[in-house]
């Protein structure tokens, strides 16, 4: 390689290894152009070795068929292709059981930051491990961030989850809505605790009030499945919203409400949480709130990648009620 490019073995390493070492222009160009001459690649694990860490951005979500988490990966993966990383991804499917044991074989792949998203479980037996791994990473050199609530002072880039509620609490109060029935994910959730009693405050404010909470896992067959029960018992009639934990649980309710001959938007109001790429196309269109969630995963990778930033920086990110026709004012 260098004795095509015509440059020593030390300038050449520098220039594919992205050193800090600055190389001239022409060098550098004859370098690149020897690479691709001789089809190179780079040998990550030899990299890890030599550096301590690979060039790699690793990515903890809890699904991948989930929009919201699929947006958060698409800003992490346009931060990581401008620091010049690769993203690699875990799925933990919400278990805090598979969320240990993924981030310990990913600290294996020696990674230069780790993204962790996913709202924290209160009371998980997997807490204090996942803290300990978590900051013998750091201590080794390597930069972890939240994509949720924060934990043990490491960094975090999170939505706003109960003030985003609040305001769609008191948004709602205001169109006419004072019995709310919640749907949402299991109580151990940090986040659905958030948003729980983000919403129940901004009822109250205006002297309205959460009539129930049906919990069932945090998507859309969660959703249908809690909208059913509430259904088949005959509690939705004591409600005249319904309020998701977040929009995929709302767009499997609104099904629900379908097949038992409830028009969603008509009979009873329905709202989402974070806004989703299809809020805006089921029919009726979704009342939510939104976050700027390619945005969040973009800061969260950038100050994970950023060895200037502090790596124990807590951005809490607000979000934007919208209204929409599934949440029409109550005229009567």
């Amino acid at each position: 390689m260098a004795a095509r490019a015509g440059v020593s073995l030390a300038t050449a390493s520098r220039v594919l290894n992205d050193s800090d070492r600055k190389v001239g222009q022409e060098h550098r160009e004859r370098v690149l152009r020897a690479a691709q001459e001789l089809d190179y690649r780079t040998d990550l694990s030899a990299q890890a070795m030599a550096r301590g860490m690979a060039p790699v951005l690793a990515l903890l979500v809890s699904s991948i068929d989930d929009p919201y988490f699929s947006a958060i990966a698409e800003g992490v993966a346009q931060s990581a292709h401008a620091h010049g990383v690769i993203v690699t991804i875990a799925i933990t499917a919400r278990e805090s059981e598979w969320e240990l044991a993924s981030l310990r074989l990913i600290r294996g792949q020696r990674p230069r930051a780790i993204l962790v998203s996913g709202s924290r479980v209160l009371d998980s037996p997997h807490n204090d491990a996942l803290l300990a791994e978590l900051r013998g990473f750091t201590d080794s050199g390597g930069r972890a961030i939240f994509l949720s609530q924060p934990v043990g002072g490491l960094g975090a880039v999170r939505p706003a989850n109960e003030s985003g509620a609040r305001e769609l609490g008191a948004a709602i109060a205001n169109l006419g809505y004072h019995k709310a029935a919640v749907i949402t994910g299991s109580e151990s959730l940090l986040t659905v605790a958030e948003r729980t009693e983000g919403l129940r405050q901004g009822l109250a404010s205006l002297g309205g009030r959460i009539t129930m909470v049906e919990s069932d896992t945090f998507d859309r067959l969660g959703g249908y499945r809690s909208m059913r029960r509430l259904i088949e018992s005959g509690r939705i009639a004591d409600a005249d919203v319904l309020c998701a934990g977040n929009d995929f649980m709302a767009v499997g309710a609104m099904t629900a409400l379908r097949d038992s001959g409830i028009e969603p938007g008509r009979d009873i109001a329905v709202t989402g949480f974070n806004d989703i790429a299809t809020a805006a196309d089921v029919t009726p269109q979704l009342t939510t709130v939104r976050f700027p969630l390619a945005e969040i995963g973009r800061r969260a990778a950038d100050l994970a990648l950023d060895g200037s930033a502090p790596p124990t920086e807590d951005i809490s990110v607000p979000g934007e009620v919208i209204l929409r026709a599934s949440c029409p004012r109550r005229t009567g």
